[in-house]
């Protein structure tokens, strides 16, 4: 059976700059996962003394809280900062970003429409930003049922498909005066995406691997799904089945942004061996 990596998978930019600024700062704790993926949260404590935690208001004056990829509430950083805690920072640059347009979007008398999973801490963090309020949508659907002015900014969770997102936009765009829409993807979902789609559709059965929390994960999983009807989302080696490689002959492998290579070597070494 031939096994074959998307193009582009795992790590990306933002992951692997939070956990350099983890790995840089021992004995201190992050405020929620840092990433979604806890398996490189569990190395992270272990080999970096990194912990974890769920709650921002147990950190005390000269401890050191390190910021999620996925940002925080604005009113939370700032009373982590009110505490005398030192804040590091380990926030996505591609998530700033959206976090900066709501505010100025907000600021400026904009009706911000953010499209993303509302329950979400990335979502839950730049909808903070909005001064004035912002709204959640998923769906072409949601946009039916709301009043909104005449000018609108349109935002996106980082990890959303793209094709989704211009739905939106055509919905919008026709009925309104001005509408604003600021491209918030960020370049390794795009390229993620786009890869797997490729590999997907020359394989029979794919393997997807990346967090079960993971919204970039599950988005990579989802198109999987549509090439290939035997698709699995595995977090690790530990959920394969030797039943899904029988009679296939073209295994494609992906994982999403948080998933370190060496879980990617590790599945791929189950496979090899379980096909031997």
């Amino acid at each position: 059976m031939k096994i074959e990596l998307a193009e582009n998978y795992g790590f990306c930019f933002g992951v692997k700059r939070a956990i350099k600024i983890a790995e840089e700062n021992q004995n201190a704790a992050t405020y929620g996962p840092l990433i979604h993926n806890s398996k490189e949260i569990a190395r992270l404590d272990k080999d970096f003394k990194v912990g974890l935690v769920d709650d921002f208001t147990t950190f005390k004056s000269g401890e050191k809280a390190i910021v999620r990829t996925h940002g925080i509430v604005k009113e939370e950083l700032s009373a982590l900062h009110e505490a005398g805690v030192e804040v590091v920072d380990a926030t996505c640059p591609y998530v700033t970003k959206p976090q900066e347009i709501c505010q100025e979007m907000s600021e400026a008398g904009y009706d911000v429409l953010i499209f993303g999973d509302e329950k979400h801490p990335e979502i839950k963090g730049v909808k903070s930003y909005a001064t004035n309020g912002a709204t959640v949508v998923t769906s072409v659907e949601d946009l039916k049922e709301l009043k909104l002015k005449e000018r609108i900014a349109l935002v996106a969770q980082t990890t959303r498909k793209v094709e989704e997102y211009m739905a939106l936009a055509q919905y919008l765009i026709p009925r309104h005066k001005e509408v604003r829409v600021f491209n918030t993807i960020c370049n390794a979902t795009f390229e993620n995406q786009e890869a797997v789609d490729k590999v997907s559709k020359k394989a029979d059965v794919m393997i997807v691997i990346g967090g079960k929390n993971s919204s970039n994960t599950k988005e990579l999983f989802s198109i999987a799904q549509d090439n290939c009807s035997d698709s699995y989302h595995i977090e690790d080696e530990t959920e394969l089945e030797a039943s899904w490689f029988e009679g296939k002959s073209f295994c494609g492998i992906s994982a999403g942004a948080s998933t370190p290579d060496w879980i990617i070597q590790n599945v791929i070494n189950s496979i090899q061996k379980s096909v031997q």
